[in-house]
């Protein structure tokens, strides 16, 4: 729910939206809501705004931001949506947060929520609530099914909300230099399935849609386990990122790996660049994005560009060579001086020179795990 703007005055408290949906129109929706939400319909916005000690504006902002249409002045909102504005207006007054920042909060929070939340319901909750018996409706078994699961679903979600925190303040609290919490230096990728559009128009929509899933499901399993963190998955694509340009690259293999040997996925080709990024809202921008995404759009299928930085770095790091040659050269001191050879994980093989649209001229590598390239 949002507000309107012209509801900024007294006066417009008794305007209505017309295309605002009249709780009385269906009796169970506005039971559900009340169970969910825990309270009754009782404050018009500008009354909710009123009673939060916030300014009308200021609460279309937050309401806004959280992803809630307009309802003009209709009697929609709860004590809830009241202290809701009253803590994000109290964080900003006691300056532990900009009203900028408390915004973003608002917005971050309303866009990650609201995509769990249509999951929930489209593919969750349709399942569960199939009528058991003949006769019975969707709707007289939606409302016991809701009140049975939301206490524990909401202490789900705040138990993993809580993991997620922990992990990402670990991280940020790691980095040396202050300005690596906002730009800081990751390893970027993307994976693809290849011909996933002409797959679109052959499959069924029910099949489509169980290969994206398993799809996204390898893939989030695989990242996750592996070290890495995923941004964010594109129906036919995934992108990830890692700390280390080694844990990426094995990912990268893995996924390609497992995948292959899955005949009923289409091939995947990954690109991955290392460098500088921008997080924002639990999303990653800049220009190393953008060349993992544009060497994803020119690898091989079933295979894996980097960049050169992202070469570099694995030598660096000492898990890939500079070229077999040097490699070899590496193999036969050891020998000879009685030491361990050096344990190579990965091998890079230099790629044409190519234009990128929009970058310029990039050096590809094509990654592989030791003893793979020919």
């Amino acid at each position: 729910m949002s507000v309107d703007d012209t509801g900024s005055g007294a006066g417009a408290e008794g305007r209505v939206d017309p295309d605002a949906p009249d709780p009385g129109d269906d009796p169970l929706a506005l039971r559900l809501e009340q169970l969910i939400l825990g309270a009754e319909r009782r404050y018009t916005p500008f009354q909710a705004a009123r009673s939060a000690g916030v300014s009308m504006e200021l609460a279309s902002r937050f309401w806004r931001a959280m992803g809630f249409a307009d309802i003009g002045q209709a009697k929609a909102l709860t004590e809830a949506d009241v202290l809701a504005l009253r803590r994000l207006a109290g964080l900003v007054e006691a300056g532990l947060l900009s009203e900028a920042m408390a915004v973003q909060v608002a917005r971050s929070t309303g866009q990650t929520t609201a995509r769990l939340a249509e999951w929930q319901i489209d593919s969750f909750l349709e399942g569960l609530t199939e009528p058991p018996e003949p006769g019975m409706t969707r709707t007289e078994v939606t409302y016991p099914i809701i009140e049975l699961l939301l206490p524990e679903l909401e202490e789900f979600l705040v138990y993993v909300w809580r993991r997620q925190l922990a992990a990402s303040a670990g991280r940020v609290v790691q980095n040396v230099d202050d300005a690596e919490m906002v730009d800081r230096r990751l390893a970027v990728a993307f994976a693809d399935l290849v011909g996933f559009t002409r797959l679109t128009r052959r499959m069924e929509e029910e099949e489509l849609g169980e290969l994206v899933e398993a799809f996204e499901t390898t893939a989030a399993d695989l990242v996750a386990a592996r070290g890495g963190r995923l941004i964010k998955t594109l129906g036919d694509e995934v992108l990830y990122v890692a700390d280390d340009a080694a844990t990426a690259a094995d990912i990268a293999l893995r996924l390609v790996e497992t995948l292959s040997h899955d005949e009923t996925m289409p091939e995947l080709r990954v690109g991955m660049a290392f460098g500088t990024v921008t997080t924002r809202m639990g999303d990653v921008f800049g220009t190393t994005v953008n060349l993992a995404s544009r060497l994803t759009s020119i690898a091989p299928r079933d295979a894996v560009l980097v960049d050169s930085a992202f070469a570099e770095e694995l030598v660096r790091t000492g898990v890939a060579p500079a070229s077999e040659a040097e490699a070899a050269e590496a193999a036969a001191t050891a020998e000879k001086e009685g030491e361990t050879p050096p344990d190579y994980r990965f091998a890079l093989q230099p790629m044409w020179q190519r234009s990128v649209r929009g970058l310029g001229m990039v050096e590809p590598w094509l990654l592989a795990r030791r003893g793979e390239t020919g």
